[in-house]
């Protein structure tokens, strides 16, 4: 009996300690703007959806470690999206293209709303794009879209919503 005394307090400090853990996260859909359905065709559609999945992926990590927007609903939308590299699609169309060696200025712009769990609605605004071939980091062919991905991720974590 002595041996399941000891328990209960555990039992009662776990449940409180995981109570945060089981608050309400946030909702993030992304979808792709106008301009981008169309270039996905170019892009490849596969490739552009996996970067929409990429970007929800990363909002969605970085808003679990800060809670400040729990039960909000967050809707992105990828309006511009340019590789690094070329994309397998590009490859294929046109096969000139070196896979490694052809490198240009990639990036990503976001817009979006997040309608907080009170029901205030928020603009959302980002884009990065590298400046010079310098800038470019990375052999991926969505090197700078990440980058962008992990700055406006790190941005909404910090309650910074509109950048430009």
């Amino acid at each position: 009996m002595r041996k399941l005394a000891f328990f209960a307090p555990l039992a009662a400090v776990l449940a409180f300690s995981a109570a945060p853990a089981m608050a309400e996260p946030a909702m993030i859909s992304v979808s792709l703007g106008p301009d981008l359905q169309e270039k996905a065709e170019e892009l490849g559609p596969r490739e552009v959806q996996e970067q929409a999945d990429r970007l929800a992926e990363l909002v969605g990590r970085a808003l679990a470690r800060d809670g400040d927007l729990e039960g909000a609903r967050i809707e992105l939308v990828l309006t511009d999206l340019r590789p690094n590299r070329p994309t397998f699609r590009q490859l294929a169309d046109r096969p000139g293209l070196d896979g490694f060696h052809s490198q240009s200025i990639g990036g990503a712009a976001i817009e979006g709303q997040i309608t907080t769990a009170d029901g205030r609605t928020l603009p959302v605004r980002y884009d990065w794009f590298s400046s010079s071939l310098a800038d470019v980091q990375g052999i991926d062919t969505w090197s700078d879209a990440n980058r962008a991905y992990r700055r406006l991720a790190s941005n909404l974590a910090d309650g910074r919503y509109t950048s430009r």
